[in-house]
């Protein structure tokens, strides 16, 4: 008996796990940029762009994410790349977080109605892997507890 109950839980652990049937991972094949999210959410994908620098997909109840990658033309630091986004984005709505350190820039705030939260991470090859997620104000407490799992979960070679 002591055996069967064993190998019922090995059984178990071997499974996949819902979490991994629900979590779809992007990567994207021109500058390596990969980000893992929830797919019951945003089960829309838009057309990627000609460029094929990215993705971005929506969701039924207004929320929308985003994940490309794109060369450092201007040659910012994150701080620089920071400042410019942080300037866009205020004059839009209102930015409530802002950091960056020696590889990476984050910002969030709210937009009309909207919540945004945006990631840049610099790579290799001087490319910076970036991911928006944007979601309407009421339905926080939904998308807020999944914001720090995705944009951990940016990165590229």
């Amino acid at each position: 008996m002591r055996g069967r109950s064993f190998l019922a839980v090995l059984a178990l652990l071997l499974m996949p796990g819902a979490a991994a049937a629900d979590s779809l991972t992007y990567s994207n094949d021109r500058f390596g940029t990969r980000l893992t999210f929830p797919a019951e959410l945003f089960e829309t994908r838009l057309d990627p762009p000609a460029n094929g620098d990215g993705m971005s997909w929506t969701a039924q109840d207004g929320a929308s994410l985003a994940v490309y990658g794109g060369y450092n033309v201007q040659e910012q630091s994150p701080a620089e790349l920071l400042a410019d986004i942080s300037a866009t984005r205020a004059a839009e709505g209102q930015v409530t977080y802002s950091r960056s350190r020696d590889n990476w820039a984050v910002v969030s705030g709210t937009s009309g109605p909207n919540i945004f939260y945006e990631r840049h991470v610099f790579g290799a090859g001087d490319v910076i892997h970036s991911m928006v997620l944007t979601y309407p104000r009421a339905l926080g407490g939904k998308y807020n507890p999944i914001v720090g799992p995705i944009a951990n979960s940016l990165d590229g070679p």
